[in-house]
């Protein structure tokens, strides 16, 4: 059987699981959200051109308690909205939440082009083997088949240059523009020309002076504006401030004498966390983190293959580093690569460092995935060290509802109980929450993005946020920007 072939065979294969979808008419330009507008997570917009034509922005997957707007379980995973007008994907970037469903999306019977930044289609690859490992199939032969046929879709686009997606039977052009989003490594915000118009699609903002990362800079022109709004109701610490705060904890937690547990993301998060911790041990090394302890002697251990994948992919794109990432290699640091770091990525050794830690309850960092706990080898650490009143567990991203991280969040300090894969485990450990390292941005860099468009968008629809941060959000760009229409889309 040929490679040809044997693409033809997967996508037959993934489709028989699947099902065959049909369109709806649609005679003017307008958006479908069918994801992110519960929450957080699902991202996935439709900007529909007319009646034969559309493109996705995203297609994310639903983790939690939310759902997709039709609301059923296996409905979260399907691709449960037609499909035969959707002539290309858009990526903004390659979080799960964002780009989750894209195996699906295929089995449903999409066949267009993928559009993301170079970064994002070096991320994307190990993003989506991960997720059909998990969500499909561990079959070794089929996963390469299914990243072999996504090799074959996506086209990377420098940021900043135009692009024009081909349409059918039409002579309006649609273009798209990436701009760098300041949210992980290759994060976009999409900007789409049709018709005269502007519709711009913020997928995840970055906060303001995100490590490695240069910030956001805005359109000059949306009539459009889809803008996530997760932190649409709270503002971050300063970048100083929070580093200051991450050292003092963790020096507080280390007199425990125990493990820091920090589930992380294993794209964007770990490598901001590294290139935060490597700045603190760099002008601290000295300076007691414990009456025993140097920060120069603290040992640092990753604890995810994936994550540590992603960090030898962002050291590959160093060209897309910030101006102060890049100072500090050609002055001979390495920020993700320094000597207290310790990478674990077989099964077996990510068992022995669980035994080991939970009988010696030796002081030591341990980053691992998932960031909100609900799958990964960051389980398995709560399991053996969470009843353990050594142990401190540091949050350090959005905790999304009914997941395991928001439960220990929410009754750390009520004697309450997390249950993990099916058994119920006290919280004993310490619980700390920074969010100032949110990835995302806070209202003041939202309001500030819509302020430094220069010509102001007629509507802004908000999306990817908790309905109390939507509704704060709302109210204050209404306060700021009344000849904007601002809605709160729920489908």
């Amino acid at each position: 059987m040929g490679a040809g072939s044997e693409i033809v065979f997967l996508q037959s294969t993934l489709h028989s699981y699947f099902g065959d979808l049909v369109n709806m008419p649609i005679k003017k330009l307008s958006i479908s959200h069918h994801g992110a507008v519960r929450g957080v997570t699902g991202s996935c917009h439709e900007l529909h051109l007319d009646s034969e034509n559309s493109v996705l922005i995203d297609c994310g997957l639903f983790q939690g308690a939310e759902t997709s707007p039709h609301g059923s379980l296996f409905e979260q995973l399907i691709i449960d909205f037609p499909i035969s007008t959707v002539q290309a994907l858009i990526v903004s970037h390659c979080h799960i939440d964002h780009v989750g469903r894209i195996p699906y999306l295929l089995a449903a019977g999409f066949k267009g082009a993928i559009y993301c930044s170079e970064p994002t289609a070096e991320l994307l690859p190990l993003v989506l083997k991960d997720a059909i490992k998990i969500g499909f199939t561990k079959d070794r032969v089929l996963v390469e088949k299914f990243l072999a046929l996504i090799q074959t879709r996506i086209i990377a686009l420098p940021y900043r240059q135009w692009q024009e997606i081909p349409l059918q039977n039409t002579r309006q052009v649609l273009k798209i523009k990436l701009k760098p989003a300041g949210h992980i490594l290759g994060s976009a915000y999409i900007e789409c020309a049709y018709n005269k118009q502007r519709i711009i699609f913020s997928g995840d903002l970055g906060a303001s002076y995100t490590p490695l990362l240069p910030a956001p800079k805005a359109p000059y022109k949306a009539d459009i504006l889809v803008l996530e709004s997760t932190y649409g109701d709270k503002n971050h610490q300063n970048r100083q401030h929070r580093k200051h705060q991450l050292k003092q904890i963790i020096e507080k937690c280390f007199i425990n004498k125990g493990v820091i547990l920090i589930p992380a993301f294993s794209i964007g998060r770990t490598q901001e966390l590294l290139y935060e911790l490597e700045d603190i041990i760099h002008h601290s090394r000295q300076a007691k983190v414990a009456k025993t302890k140097n920060w120069g002697d603290l040992e640092i251990i990753v604890d995810s293959p994936l994550a540590n994948e992603f960090t030898e992919v962002y050291k590959k794109l160093r060209p897309f580093w910030d101006k102060e990432a890049k100072s500090k290699l050609m002055s001979g640091r390495h920020p993700l690569s320094f000597e207290q770091l310790t990478t674990i990525n077989s099964h077996q050794d990510h068992l022995n460092a669980i035994d080991y830690l939970k009988r010696s309850a030796r002081p030591c960092i341990v980053l691992a995935a998932s960031g909100m706990c609900s799958g990964g080898r960051i389980v398995n650490y709560l399991k053996a060290l969470i009843e353990d009143k050594r142990t401190d567990i540091l949050f350090v991203g959005y905790q999304a509802t009914g997941t395991p991280g928001q439960v220990i969040q929410k009754y750390a300090d009520k004697h309450g109980y997390v249950e993990l894969d099916g058994q119920r485990y006290n919280i004993n450990a310490g619980v700390y929450t920074l969010s100032g390292y949110s990835a995302h941005a806070d209202q003041a860099s939202l309001l500030r993005f819509i302020k430094r468009i220069h010509k102001k968008p007629q509507e802004i629809r908000l999306v990817h946020g908790d309905k109390s941060a939507k509704l704060q959000l709302k109210l204050a760009i209404e306060k700021l920007f009344p000849d904007s229409n601002v809605l709160i889309p729920d489908s």
